[in-house]
């Protein structure tokens, strides 16, 4: 019997790891961010494309974020970087654990 690869949407991936969906989408926006071929995009239509995870990515996303948070600035840092939107930073920054 063969094993089944599974990938995981990133609203799911939200809510199995406790972390706001606009930060995840910020995080994966950028290829260099997490490890390569860890994050899919999974066509749902001619135009529509949806993000996702595979458990490695996963992994590696948390990673990822648990290690921006120790950084100068954290989080806060690291999506002004990115060029993030100011209202995004200020809701992603308002679920951000003090």
């Amino acid at each position: 019997m063969g094993r089944d690869t599974y990938t995981y949407a990133i609203d799911y991936v939200a809510n199995l790891i406790g972390e706001n969906l606009e930060l995840l989408e910020e995080v994966a926006s950028n290829s260099d961010n997490i490890d390569y071929g860890e994050i899919i995009k999974v066509m749902t239509g001619p135009d529509k494309a949806v993000t996702a995870f595979t458990r490695r990515g996963i992994e590696s996303l948390q990673e990822f974020i648990a290690e921006v948070r120790t950084w100068q600035g954290g989080m806060r840092q690291f999506l002004s970087d990115e060029q993030c939107d100011p209202e995004t930073i200020k809701r992603i920054m308002a679920n951000e654990p003090r």
